[in-house]
């Protein structure tokens, strides 16, 4: 029987490449606050030959939070992956107060609620893989970004806690921290930046986007989803608690 992974924010990006890279090999369960977007993703992967389920949680959401505890329970979810992700760019002094509570629920709350959700039936199944989407900014700050790296730094403490937590059983958390990686959503944003710089896309990437990675290259989805891959499977069953880095350099400097 394959075992069942449960995907969180992931109607795009990322988490749409996760689940399609694990798809043949493992029972997918993708899911995302919007129910119009998720379908959309499961409707584009089916038509592509990829079985995968849908459905519509909100991780910051407690009767989500509450069903996904039954679910694991009643079902089974062995492998627990939280990507949903939300960005707000503004000085500290001018950030306001509920932009950055949505920054800290999405994604320092919810990868918890979520990992306390599917950890009973973890447990109890003696078996579980959590794997939180961090980024380089877990390690590192960048100015005018001061909700999203807080959160991002938090989804280490959390996995280092919970590891040692659950250290007695064949589970394992790790926490993922790419640099800039190529999605639509960065693509936007060069759009955004060379308009707003009026400066082209080509000098976004080389002065902005990629000024901290020496390798000037962006993370593509295949290397996040073959990194996940290979942290299920048997050759990683002690690799947890660690933060394992994908950024071209950056963090050497």
């Amino acid at each position: 029987m394959k075992k069942t992974v449960f995907i969180t924010g992931a109607s795009s990006g990322i988490g749409k490449g996760i689940a399609q890279h694990l798809a043949n090999t493992y029972r997918v369960i993708i899911s995302d606050f919007s129910k119009a977007a998720i379908m959309a993703a499961q409707a584009d992967l089916k038509s592509r030959g990829f079985d995968i389920e849908a459905q519509v949680f909100d991780v910051c959401d407690s009767g989500h939070l509450a069903d996904l505890r039954t679910q694991a329970n009643e079902q089974g979810i062995d492998v627990l992956i939280n990507n949903a992700g939300v960005q707000h760019v503004q000085a500290i002094e001018d950030f306001p107060p509920e932009k950055w509570q949505q920054l800290m629920d999405v994604m320092l709350q919810g990868p918890a609620m979520t990992t306390r959700a599917v950890m009973p039936a973890m447990k109890r199944n003696n078996y579980g893989r959590i794997i939180n989407v961090g980024s380089v900014h877990s390690l590192v700050a960048s100015a005018y970004k001061s909700a999203y790296v807080a959160a991002k730094h938090g989804l280490i403490g959390l996995a280092k806690t919970v590891a040692l937590e659950v250290a007695d059983h064949d589970i394992t958390i790790n926490t993922l921290c790419p640099g800039y990686v190529d999605t639509d959503m960065v693509r936007n944003q060069i759009k955004q930046q060379a308009e707003a710089h009026q400066i082209p896309e080509a000098e976004v990437i080389e002065k902005i986007m990629l000024k901290n990675m020496p390798k000037k290259a962006f993370i593509e989805i295949s290397e996040l989803a073959g990194t996940v891959a290979f942290l299920l499977g048997p050759y990683a069953k002690n690799i947890t608690a660690q933060a394992i880095t994908l950024d071209g350099g950056w963090t050497a400097q």
